[in-house]
């Protein structure tokens, strides 16, 4: 069984770096064809997409975030990271770290989730 778990502070000012870090357990990150993507939730908004690293370590980001988004893993600790530079309040959202199986378009294991608001 996959469990994902996502980490990180709550509260991050304005201008400041949000920093994320998923945990995965019950399987490695490496294994072949999976993608580990993170997606957000703005208050009274739908998902949206941010980024994924994928089981070599490819990346790819929503164009709309590309410039302030960095996606990168610890193989050794099986965890992937999220760093959002110079987040606004428009960044206040939950958090979740997901896994993308092959050739799928749907997300099959999620992490809980991680409130993180972005205010002074």
């Amino acid at each position: 069984q996959v469990q994902l778990q996502e980490s990180g502070p709550g509260l991050v000012k304005p201008s400041q770096t949000l920093s994320l870090t998923c945990t995965v357990s019950g399987g490695p990150i490496t294994t072949n064809f999976y993608h580990w993507s993170w997606i957000r939730q703005p208050p009274g908004k739908g998902l949206e997409w941010i980024g994924y690293i994928g089981y070599s370590g490819s990346t790819a980001y929503s164009p709309s975030l590309k410039s302030r988004t960095s996606i990168s893993r610890d193989t050794s600790n099986n965890q992937f990271s999220l760093q959002l530079s110079s987040v606004t309040p428009e960044d206040t959202a939950v958090y979740y770290c997901a896994r993308d199986p092959p050739g799928g378009a749907y997300y099959d294991y999620w992490g809980q989730g991680t409130q993180v608001t972005v205010s002074s």
